[in-house]
């Protein structure tokens, strides 16, 4: 595997559908009803955890063990909305065993609008 560069970018993109969000409820334990009643147009409210997967699934594509996360939820996201998830390499240290990096997160709704922004430490080992 080639090792992480700075500026490396890569792209993710997902629809969430009731069954997930309903999934998602049932192993987090969180029930709450805003995440299981839909609202007038028929949607679920997505929780905010479950759209934080979007930028974990990059990051397993890259083999990157997490260290540490923050995430920022600045809008709703509802089921049959298009989520578009960019992770950018802002920093890599080369160390004897593996690749220190930090990355930047950005989740955007089909309309453009940012949905979640975030940060990610974590390892690629070599």
């Amino acid at each position: 595997m080639t090792p992480p560069q700075e500026g490396d970018s890569r792209r993710f993109q997902r629809c969430f559908t009731p069954e997930e969000v309903r999934e998602f409820a049932a192993l987090s334990g969180d029930e709450q009803p805003r995440h299981l009643d839909p609202d007038e147009d028929g949607r679920l409210l997505v929780h905010g955890l479950l759209t934080a997967t979007m930028p974990t699934k990059i990051g397993g594509d890259l083999n990157v063990l997490g260290r540490s996360m923050a995430f920022e939820f600045l809008k709703p996201v509802y089921t049959g909305e298009t989520v578009t998830c960019e992770l950018t390499i802002e920093s890599v240290v080369e160390r004897e065993t593996r690749y220190d990096l930090t990355a930047s997160a950005t989740c955007e709704n089909e309309d453009g609008e940012t949905v979640l922004t975030g940060t990610v430490e974590g390892l690629v080992e070599k």
